[in-house]
């Protein structure tokens, strides 16, 4: 048995936490920071040198030899420069360590070589990055050794966010303050800020290193351009909660004592749906923590794999024809003196903040559809969303039975009598105990869900970021609370303004409430019924973000400017561009150098065989047609094969991004979905021992 783990003991062994910083700052600079922790301004530099000189000495404690501004541009991943803990030596020669208030307030990367979308200038290099006081510093542990990891913003020269948390963090303030006005009306005097917190469940899969390293589709691209399917897929349902392999046991705890000394509260983890996929889920925090954590979850999840000779993928469909990869975005808001907006309580029906709230979320799902979508955009995920294993790219809201009820009542007589109740589920065994059951069921084809006490954004990639689904979410419900607060405020009636108001957004936005199966084709029929948008791409849903509704409400609340909104789309057009890029030139690359030569030396061992068959007076047909067959298909692979070399080269000439982006999609993708369809069809007809890397069953059954 491996050596137990005290979880007690190792838990934010590498974090600067709270408890750190009391025990290490006089106690009117731990108060000076968390007063700004907590209401916001800036530390004064002499504050700030306190701090510095205490971190930089736990850091160095700890082995820690330099330090990085750690921040998050929008190639989507994190970015990190380091820089030693070293100053010019003394008269005697020693080296002194030396980290200063300024330093771990501002830094200056190089802003010219990350995507900007125009922002910035390949010759406009400034940019900076400023500290995220609310995320707490910790060490990475690598090959590079210990690095203070300080969690930043980064921004350009001229003040432009070019980060994903810059616009996070002013969403969830203009959500808190809102909000804010929400709980006030309410009587609630004693909040003073309201917080997003952020559950992230993350999907990955593992595969053999030794086995990745021979499919340059899986080194280049991160899923498999070309496979057949295995004898054995996921129809057994056996995977699923199934005993972990002892192997990827071993990663799963290496994986759990790594997130835990960061103070990562990983808390789940299961086998999932498909072969060698699984989950890991941590428990909620404030949004900008947690799109740290979610973060540093997927680095760990691939520097543990390489220790245990396997790779980690995040690509929302690795393999085709089993599923793909999701993160659920479990989103909830609650005050800083305990109350969670979303707790409906045991009489939803008498709970008239909780259907305000409700209410405002319907609203602001509703308008915001589009935008919602798109903030779940990626190229990954168009390979899931309406797939029967991911939400449809529709949006809706299931609310379950229980909640559905009350609506409906509320629309229909403008009064909620009564809330369904869960009761007992009876187990029929006189030694099992009968069981609470809840009020509602769960529906996991709704793309967004309420779950009890939060709603579940479902549609997010396993991939990508989750501060841009959260700066979207932060940032519709603060324009519905507003908005809400705007006219409540100067009713003379309370009560019966916010009864008529609850019952006008509810009436008005129930279009976007669906409890039904999200997979089905009746779905997509009555959606586009009710109205609502179905966007089926992530360069079609990029454009929602520069509407003029988007526009208005980002600068409303200062999370975005238009530029910045432009910038964005922008960025989007180009990942797109050169990520379709990628895997069709890696696709040229493995049929020209790989399998078509492959399958040229098996017609040759054929044809040889046909004639040595012919030759013994023995009946050659099965070789013949087995000939004839693979020959043809390897003509049929020849001709997709040029044609998306020209695809390729045309959708490459186009400047303009937008076009060039929609080039990719129309023709380039068009054109590889052509190419790999013969080439699959071969894997099943040629000799496994002359397919040039490895298929899917090894892939997913060899880990």
């Amino acid at each position: 048995m491996s050596e137990v783990t005290n979880v007690e003991e190792i838990f934010g062994k590498n974090v600067f936490s709270l408890g750190k910083m009391k025990e290490r700052l006089p106690k009117d600079v731990y108060k000076e920071v968390r007063k700004v922790m907590d209401q916001g301004g800036e530390l004064s530099m002499a504050a700030a040198n306190v701090v510095a000189k205490a971190m930089k000495d736990w850091a160095v404690e700890n082995g820690a030899t330099h330090f990085t501004h750690w921040f998050q541009p929008l190639t989507g991943i994190t970015a990190e420069k380091h820089d030693a803990f070293v100053t010019h030596p003394d008269e005697t020669g020693k080296m002194l360590t030396e980290f200063s208030g300024k330093e771990l307030i501002k830094g200056e990367p190089d802003a010219s070589s990350f995507p900007s979308g125009g922002l910035r200038a390949t010759f406009e290099a400034r940019g900076y990055t400023a500290w995220d006081i609310t995320s707490p510093a910790f060490l990475k542990e690598s090959a590079c050794g210990v690095i203070l990891c300080i969690p930043t913003a980064f921004c350009s020269y001229k003040g432009e966010a070019l980060d994903k948390k810059t616009p996070l963090l002013r969403s969830m303030e203009a959500l808190s303050e809102q909000a804010v006005r929400i709980v006030r009306l309410f009587g609630n005097t004693t909040a003073t800020k309201v917080t997003a917190s952020v559950g992230p469940e993350q999907e990955y899969f593992l595969v053999d290193k030794d086995l990745y390293m021979k499919r340059t589709d899986l080194m280049f691209a991160g899923r498999t351009l070309f496979g057949a399917p295995a004898p054995k897929g996921q129809e057994m349902e056996d995977h699923y909660f199934g005993v972990i392999k002892e192997r990827v046991g071993a990663y799963m705890k290496d994986l759990n004592e790594e997130l835990w000394k960061l103070g990562v509260t990983a808390k789940t983890q299961h086998n999932e749906v498909a072969p060698a996929q699984h989950e890991l889920a941590p428990i909620y925090e404030s949004a900008n923590i947690a799109v740290d954590h979610n973060q540093l979850v997927m680095e760990t999840m691939k520097r543990v794999a390489a220790h245990h000779n396997m790779r980690c993928l995040l690509h929302e469909k690795p393999y085709a024809g089993v599923n793909g990869s999701g993160k659920h975005d479990n989103w909830s808001i609650t005050t800083d003196n305990g109350v969670n907006l979303l707790e409906p309580g045991d009489t939803p029906n008498e709970n008239v903040q909780f259907l305000l709230v409700l209410a405002c979320i319907l609203k602001a799902v509703d308008k915001h559809a589009d935008l919602l979508r798109q903030s779940a955009s990626d190229v990954g995920n168009d390979h899931r969303l309406g797939a029967n294993e991911a939400p449809p790219a529709i949006i809706s809201v299931f609310l379950g039975e229980q909640l559905e009820d009350v609506v409906k009542q509320l629309v229909e007589t403008g009064i909620a009598a009564t809330a369904k109740e869960g009761g007992k589920l009876l187990t029929g065994v006189s030694t099992l105990p009968d069981l609470t059951k809840d009020a509602t069921d769960r529906n996991r084809t709704s793309p967004f869900a309420f779950t009890g006490n939060k709603f579940e954004f479902r549609m997010v990639g396993s991939a990508d970021s989750i501060a841009s689904p959260n700066t979207t979410l932060n940032a519709i419900v603060a324009e519905a609370f507003c908005e809400a607060a705007n006219e409540l405020e100067k009713a003379d009636d309370f009560d019966m303004a916010v009864h008529d108001l609850i019952k006008k957004y509810l009436t008005e936005h129930q279009r976007i409430i669906f409890n039904g199966n999200g997979y089905a084709e009746e779905w997509v029929a009555e959606a586009e019924r009710r109205g609502l948008p179905n966007i089926k791409s992530m360069i079609e849903a990029a454009g929602t973000l520069t509407t003029d509704k988007a526009v208005a409400l980002f600068e409303k609340f200062g999370i975005f400017t238009k530029t910045e909104l432009e910038s964005r789309e922008e960025v989007l057009y180009e990942t797109y561009a050169k990520t379709i890029n990628i895997e069709a030139l890696t696709m040229i690359d493995m049929a020209s150098k790989q399998i078509i030569p492959a399958v040229m030396k098996y017609t040759k061992s054929l044809a040889d065989t046909v004639v040595a068959v012919t030759a013994a007076g023995a009946d050659a047909t099965v070789q013949k047609e087995t000939l004839k067959v693979v020959s043809a298909k390897l003509t049929e692979m020849k001709t997709a094969l040029d044609k998306l070399q020209k695809a390729e080269d045309a959708a490459a000439a186009i400047t303009e991004g937008k076009a060039q982006a929609f080039a990719y999609k129309d023709t380039v993708k068009e054109a590889m979905d052509e190419l790999r369809a013969p080439a699959d069809e071969l894997e099943m007809l040629v000799d496994k021992a002359a397919w040039p890397f490895p298929t899917y069953g090894e892939l997913m059954f060899e880990v």
